[in-house]
């Protein structure tokens, strides 16, 4: 093994007055969250920046991450190392450290001490500007026989912190609540959806369904709903009709899903002459926020469509660019996928797929960068394209993925969800407004993610002119 895969110690005969050791890192969000997760430490003064402005929040970093653990980590890895005893340290932090920060540990021999073979050190820390953070001195027992081994490789620690989902949620502020039809919202969860989300000045609910139910799940969730709207229908088919008709008037710009099947809803809202069709065809998005992934995934259809036509897919494809158009997404990568990445006349998919690129490059579909077919794995990791000699600007970088139908879309969002710790906010496209799909499951921050998404499409729709048509009956 080469020298820098193998760690080894200085024994107290080898070290000699003077002798100093570094080691350097940069301060990155995750170190901070690591640090609180092993502590137990949530003080927002280490984790919410707006709250610890200015010096506070470096101050309480250097104290709590770099103070004791850049300079335990040149005393143990690289002067004394290995076998190296702790016995004291003293430190004075002079200094805040903020992110980004390149902060050096060094730590050097002041006096050695024959009796138990100790060693005391002078340590200090400074940044990039070569500016004191902290000072001090460190006591140690040093190792008196020599230790040569395979440097230990740290695991790859994911945090789940989700920050994606806090980030979309800020892109609503400063805009009025929308109006909102919540259909049937007869259970806890529903109650709680709809309130967390006003509370969040996100909607302005109507709640639509038996209002006897609708006051005792309110009741049950502990919750005063005396400010919303109640439209008392006698059961939840009605419901679903009733707030069709109330976005049809005007009266609400989103609808949302209470204690009501999907299908139900859904429902409601196909009928060509009654309903909220338009030219598109009506799909379903996941917005996911998967840890570890740098940008939020758009999963398409996996709730609506059930065996999608090649037309179909295009409106599903149009769809999923338009939303992410408005979650801040200028130019998206589609993928769309199947279970290889070569064209297969034997598997439909793929001749769909590569059918949709042609399309896009006539100019049939717009507003994203299209690439098809793609296995899942080359459409998200750069290396596993790169194994495969993919050359694409779509593969190992896409945004939204296209999959083959339903129950390929359900199976994958949900593998994301159980296994990988993701979250998926639910939106109904295509439709005259945007329909907010909710889960008894779903977290707080899952279903005010969902309902941001759909505020946010809503105001979009607002500003352009004219609005979507309605499908001639």
């Amino acid at each position: 093994m080469s020298s820098a895969e193998m760690i080894e110690n200085c024994t107290y005969d080898e070290i000699a007055v003077g002798d100093s050791a570094r080691v350097t890192r940069v301060l990155g969000e995750r170190d901070i969250q690591l640090f609180a997760l092993v502590s137990g430490d949530v003080n927002p003064a280490h984790l919410d920046a707006e709250f610890a402005a200015g010096d506070l929040f470096g101050r309480v970093i250097a104290h709590g991450l770099w103070g004791g653990g850049l300079i335990s980590a040149v005393l143990g890895t690289e002067l004394p190392g290995p076998g190296t005893i702790y016995l004291s340290q003293s430190l004075r932090f002079r200094r805040p450290v903020g992110l980004g920060d390149t902060i050096t540990a060094s730590v050097t021999v002041k006096e050695k001490r024959a009796e138990h073979q100790v060693i005391l050190f002078d340590c200090r820390c400074f940044n990039q500007q070569g500016e004191d953070v902290i000072t001090g001195e460190a006591e140690v027992r040093a190792p008196t026989e020599k230790v040569r081994r395979p440097r230990i490789a740290l695991p790859d620690v994911q945090i789940s912190d989700h920050d994606g989902y806090r980030r979309l949620i800020e892109r609503t502020g400063g805009g009025e609540p929308v109006p909102t039809a919540i259909v049937h919202p007869c259970s806890v969860a529903a109650i709680l959806a709809a309130f967390n989300a006003a509370e969040a000045g996100l909607i302005t609910p109507l709640l639509i369904g038996p209002e006897a139910r609708i006051r005792k799940a309110a009741e049950e969730a502990g919750k005063d709903i005396s400010a919303f709207q109640i439209i008392d229908t006698p059961h939840s088919h009605a419901a679903a009709y009733r707030a069709v008709e109330l976005v049809r008037s005007g009266k609400a710009r989103l609808l949302m899903k209470g204690s009501l099947h999907t299908d139900e809803l859904m429902g409601a809202v196909v009928p060509s002459a009654t309903g909220l069709r338009t030219e598109r065809r009506i799909s379903h998005a996941y917005v996911m926020d998967v840890p570890g992934h740098p940008t939020p995934l758009i999963i398409t259809d996996a709730a609506i469509n059930i065996e999608p036509s090649l037309e179909d897919k295009a409106d599903i494809i149009r769809n999923a660019i338009d939303l992410a158009h408005v979650i801040g997404i200028k130019q998206p990568k589609v993928a769309i996928l199947s279970a290889v990445e070569t064209v297969n006349p034997a598997i439909r998919s793929t001749l769909e797929a590569a059918a949709l690129c042609k399309m896009a490059d006539r100019g049939q579909i717009s507003g994203g960068v299209l690439d098809g077919p793609l296995a899942f794995d080359n459409a998200i990791s750069e290396t596993a394209a790169r194994e495969k000699g993919i050359v694409s600007p779509v593969a190992g970088h896409a945004e939204i993925l296209v999959v083959p139908n339903l129950e390929a879309g359900n199976m994958l969002a949900k593998q994301l969800t159980f296994l990988g710790g993701a979250d998926a906010a639910g939106v109904v496209l295509g439709a005259r407004v945007p329909i907010i799909l909710t889960s008894r499951a779903d977290s707080l921050r899952t279903s005010l993610a969902s309902c941001a998404v759909a505020v946010l499409l809503a105001r979009a729709a607002t500003k352009a002119a004219p609005g979507p048509m309605i499908r001639p009956s």
